[in-house]
């Protein structure tokens, strides 16, 4: 039975399948929410936050859109994004400003809204750019490899042989050394 079936039927009331695809997306929701750092919170909150999503994504599937892996990863995704950007807002800035320093790789750097706003815009301009040199399947290999899946994750994600993933990764890498050794 494909994911999409068991979504539709966990929608249906069946409590087995809704558990089935939990515990199918558990690894996927713990690499989405390694990802990101709640500030006043702790990992686990992110992955609840993810599980969160990870239902909705299983109330309000419909057939005929996205598959739903790629749905799912997308409302575990934003759920996540969300839940970090409502710990940043004026109503935990209390907690926020208490906590003015992240250690990251050994070192201490400050960490402030600024540099948050700064590394997002920094991803969307790289993702534009890779955009035009990256096939549709190396870009979303590599879009996907970048937020923390590991090949096989992406393969079952985007229902692709992990081969396939392998080689679209490996491709847009070496496209990638090309463009920046350019530069």
């Amino acid at each position: 039975m494909t994911d999409e079936e068991t979504a539709l039927l966990a929608q249906g009331g069946d409590k087995s399948a809704e558990k089935l695809l939990l515990e199918k997306y558990n690894s996927l929701v713990k690499a989405i929410a390694a990802r990101f750092f709640l500030c006043g919170g702790e990992s686990e909150d992110l992955e609840q936050e993810g599980m969160c999503g990870l239902f909705s994504a299983i109330n309000s599937f419909t057939a005929g859109g996205a598959n739903f892996s790629t749905y799912a990863y997308s409302c575990i995704r934003n759920a996540v994004i969300d839940a970090v950007k409502k710990s940043r807002g004026a109503k935990h800035s209390a907690l926020n400003n208490f906590v003015p320093i992240l250690e990251i790789g050994g070192e201490v750097s400050p960490f402030s809204p600024e540099d948050e706003l700064i590394k997002s815009e920094q991803r969307r301009e790289f993702l534009q750019k890779i955009s035009t040199l990256l096939s549709s399947l190396e870009f979303k290999v590599t879009v996907m490899y970048l937020d923390g899946m590991s090949p096989g994750e992406i393969a079952k994600a985007l229902k692709k042989p992990q081969k396939s993933v392998s080689n679209a990764l490996a491709r847009a890498k070496f496209k990638l050394l090309k463009l920046y050794s350019e530069e």
